[in-house]
């Protein structure tokens, strides 16, 4: 029962955010970037559901087209960084020998660094745009799913199919792809479930910094920035987009504890 609410709950939060995120592409009851400086600072109303912000802009609008920002940076970050991952882990694990150790001594020095931190770091360096955070963002979670997809291909290396395919003849790079990569596929999916989530709150946290997408572009992350002055004249400004981020990463949290019960029967029984 536990599971099946996790996700039930889960999966329709996200749904939501994938919805809102998808309409946004189509239409929003405002524009979200037009300026009306008549309407600034109006509290929530049947003309403007959760308020506007100090140009005049609904908060509605802006909620909608920062879910489709925040939804695409993660979604993005997530394959970059699954990508990346899989082939350096893979190529580590099975191959070992010098290259697994070159590639793991980089892969620890990367660790070692908080996500978040490395990627402020990157950012720095790269400028505050869309494609800079998906950059950023994605090779500092990189080295997590390396460890995941190393760890998974030296437990399956070893084991009589594997070396079966060898002695067939099949080359190294066919039974990676045809047997020792399927056996990964559980472990991504759950990493990969989670990494959304700490995508979502590291790509408010560099927008709410200055270091994410550039205003005037909507983000739930500047949004809250934008918002810090006017806490106790507009508190819907600061509200909204933090209840947004809260539900996403509820949700993702719910769908990703569903999913390792369901692919790791063990882990939930425990």
């Amino acid at each position: 029962m536990r599971v099946r609410a996790n996700a039930v709950i889960g999966g329709t939060l996200i749904g939501l955010l994938a919805a809102v995120g998808i309409a946004a592409a189509f239409w929003t009851p405002y524009d979200p970037l037009r300026i009306n400086l008549r309407a600034r600072l109006k509290p929530p109303s049947d003309l403007f559901w959760l308020g506007t912000d100090e140009f005049g802009r609904d908060v509605v609008s802006r909620l909608m087209a920062g879910a489709a920002t925040s939804a695409t940076v993660a979604l993005l970050t997530v394959v970059a960084a699954v990508v990346l991952g899989i082939v350096i882990g893979v190529l580590a694990g099975f191959l070992r020998g010098w290259l697994d150790r070159i590639l793991m001594a980089v892969n620890d020095t990367l660790l070692a660094f908080p996500g978040i931190l490395l990627a402020l770091g990157l950012m720095a360096v790269i400028g505050p745009n869309k494609w800079g955070i998906i950059l950023a963002l994605g090779l500092a979670y990189a080295p997590s799913v390396v460890r995941v997809v190393r760890a998974t291909v030296l437990s399956v290396r070893e084991r009589e199919y594997i070396e079966a395919s060898r002695v067939i003849g099949n080359s190294e790079i066919y039974t990676m792809a045809r047997h020792v990569l399927p056996n990964c596929v559980a472990p991504i999916v759950v990493l990969a479930t989670s990494m959304f989530g700490w995508v979502v709150l590291a790509e408010s946290a560099l927008s709410f910094l200055g270091l994410g997408v550039p205003p005037p572009a909507p983000t739930w992350g500047n949004m809250l920035s934008a918002a810090r002055p006017y806490l106790d004249q507009a508190p819907w400004l600061s509200i909204a987009p933090g209840l947004c981020i809260a539900l996403t990463l509820l949700g993702i949290n719910l769908l990703g504890d569903a999913l390792r019960d369901r692919l790791d029967p063990r882990m939930g029984a425990a």
